[in-house]
């Protein structure tokens, strides 16, 4: 027989998991990163963004980050790519199609490397959001002050090089003359000159130096845009499927919520 001080137990280790479960999610989202992010719009409709996404991923990802709850074949599948194409440019390891996408660098070396194991990045998206993925890397900056010479606006003292140094350029901070913003979110104007923006010095910009990357702006921009969208997929391959299936089922209850109503009306209409 249960006593009420075994139920009050229960109840509290109940409320005590739960609050535990809470925990993280609340010190996420209290922290504060002081940069301008910029807004990413996810489109997995887009197969050769997500195409560019998974190359860029295997090329300059996978040396340390894994998608161990992804699989080769599932993922060249939903994005078009043959699986003959896929083991000559994608797995660059003695991988079968049907295996998960897996990093071949072992845990060990990768804490003694790096200070820390780098993490899976297939559920990146669902706990950072992809927002934060686009802003991440596109912020990394030159701080000779750190162990591996960078840093970054988003997740600042960051222990990861930037990889995409190469096709992006060399990132450094400088004060950079701005539009000044008004309370109303637009530019403003000087009265007196029209038309003439009304500029501010802002230091702290990132400004990236000329002739050191291998992309423009805007290529290494669509790179970016690239690699996030496919991290979005990968957090949640079925998601299209679920829209759809979602919007299927609310036309069902649609349909079906007319049918109990007018069967509602049908038994009620002697009642008075």
């Amino acid at each position: 027989m249960q006593t009420r001080t075994g139920q009050g137990d229960r109840a509290m280790r109940k409320l005590l998991m739960i609050m535990m479960l809470c925990v993280p999610s609340l010190v996420w989202s209290a922290t504060e990163i002081n940069w301008d992010m910029e807004a990413f719009d996810p489109n997995l409709k887009d197969k050769p963004s997500l195409q560019n996404g998974m190359r860029l991923y295997v090329n300059f990802c996978l040396g340390c980050h894994s998608l161990k709850f992804q699989r080769y074949e599932r993922t060249v599948d939903f994005l078009g790519i043959p699986h003959e194409v896929a083991l000559e440019n994608l797995v660059f390891s003695d991988q079968k199609i049907g295996d998960l996408i897996t990093t071949a660098m072992s845990p060990e070396g990768a804490k003694a490397w790096f200070g820390a194991t780098p993490p899976d990045l297939t559920q990146v998206a669902k706990t950072r959001g992809g927002e934060w993925i686009y802003n991440y890397l596109k912020t990394f900056y030159s701080d000779p002050a750190r162990p591996l010479g960078v840093n970054n606006k988003v997740f600042p003292n960051v222990g990861m090089p930037n990889v995409l140094a190469g096709l992006q350029g060399v990132q450094v901070e400088a004060c950079v003359q701005r539009p000044k913003i008004a309370e109303n979110g637009g530019e403003m104007r000087d009265p007196l000159i029209p038309g003439l923006a009304i500029t501010e010095e802002k230091c702290g910009e990132l400004v990236v130096e000329d002739g050191t990357g291998l992309y423009s702006a805007q290529e290494f921009d669509d790179a970016i845009y690239d690699l996030t969208n496919f991290l979005y997929y990968v957090a949640e391959p079925t998601r299209l499927e679920r829209h759809r299936t979602g919007v299927f089922v609310i036309l069902f209850l649609i349909i079906l919520g007319c049918f109990t109503y007018l069967l509602n009306r049908e038994y009620w209409k002697d009642v008075h």
